[in-house]
């Protein structure tokens, strides 16, 4: 799938990593993958909270301010899902990021004449010089004549090496890292085929997201800051026109409601109704169980689910056969 890791390490040759870690402003979250032949299976999973202020996911400010409380939180739920590995996914807010859609009407021949092209694009909308940040691409639509749309991810390189950096405090090497809109759409597409234009919502205590995907590519990408859902019914209304008019689309084949755990059960049904009176269409909670089961012990609900989509999807991006080859980024940006 194209909307993969954004940031990638140099061991692509070895297995996929059986153990993710999701980290928000207020919790860390580990997620261990058992993997039988085709069978895979949610083998453990924990939470722990954080303390206010220990880490403020944003783009260009510091994100980690308590590097050794950061640490002994990932360690502790480590410790509960698999304490022997040294090795996981990493899974940060869409907020760390900047993610955009560039368009060429030729595509250089070389890599390295496209990376400079790319980099030139986005450095117009990154509020950091480029120079500082750490960039990868994936070829998105192609376009009549020979010219593609890229979908690229900017983020600041000092952002992405403190996540890091708490993770080698503890033994650990985050060998991806990616960030939650991207895994769960891997999600999606992993628990069923992607057939015709859907729209992920995905909604953050202080963000929300919204992306559409046609044919396992993202045709439309947008992230706010938010304090709530406030006009998001309205916002994803506008998306659906933007959609239909712009995008050439005739509406959309589902809706995916993603993060809404963040904000309770009951306001997120409340909100999950709104939506669907404004768009005229069912809008359906997260649900991979087709491509990784819950095993019987743990309450599959839909709480649980939707907390555990982001960090799921990205053990799964690697572990489905239709997904293409590691997004490419610069020599010096692979960590």
């Amino acid at each position: 799938m194209s909307q993969r890791a954004p940031f990638t390490a140099s061991w692509l040759a070895s297995p996929p990593p059986s153990v993710a870690v999701e980290i928000t402003a207020t919790r860390v979250l580990a997620v261990a993958l058992s993997v039988q032949g085709s069978s895979r299976t949610i083998a453990g999973h924990a939470v722990e909270p954080l303390a206010s202020g220990l880490a403020t996911p944003a783009l260009n400010a510091p994100n980690v301010h308590d590097e050794r409380g950061l640490a002994s939180a990932i360690d502790g739920v480590l410790q509960k899902v698999d304490a022997r590995t040294r090795r996981i996914a990493l899974v940060l807010p869409d907020s760390v990021a900047k993610v955009s859609l560039v368009r060429f009407e030729k595509v250089p021949q070389k890599l390295q004449d496209l990376e400079q092209l790319i980099r030139w694009q986005v450095r117009k909308a990154a509020p950091f010089r480029i120079e500082d940040g750490q960039v990868s691409w994936q070829d998105a639509t192609s376009l009549p004549g020979g010219g593609r749309e890229f979908l690229v991810t900017v983020a600041r390189r000092d952002i992405v090496a403190a996540y890091e950096r708490v993770c080698d405090a503890i033994g650990v090497h985050a060998g991806v890292v990616d960030i939650a809109s991207f895994n769960q759409i891997n999600a999606v597409l992993a628990a069923a085929p992607s057939s015709g234009d859907w729209l992920l919502v995905n909604v953050a205590a202080d963000y929300a997201t919204l992306a559409v995907v046609r044919d396992e590519q993202v045709i439309s990408y947008r992230n706010r800051s938010t304090g709530g859902i406030g006009d998001l019914p309205d916002l994803v209304h506008q998306t659906a026109m933007y959609h239909e008019d712009r995008l050439g689309g005739g509406g959309f084949t589902k809706v995916v409601l993603a993060g809404a755990s963040v904000i309770g059960v009951e306001e997120a049904e409340r909100f999950r109704r709104l939506l669907e009176e404004r768009i005229g269409m069912s809008v359906q909670p997260m649900d991979f169980r087709p491509a990784a089961e819950v095993r019987d012990r743990i309450v599959a609900s839909w709480e649980l689910l939707d907390m555990l989509a982001p960090a799921v999807g990205v053990l799964l991006r690697d572990r489905v056969a239709r997904r293409p080859a590691s997004p490419r980024s610069s020599p010096e940006q692979v960590a």
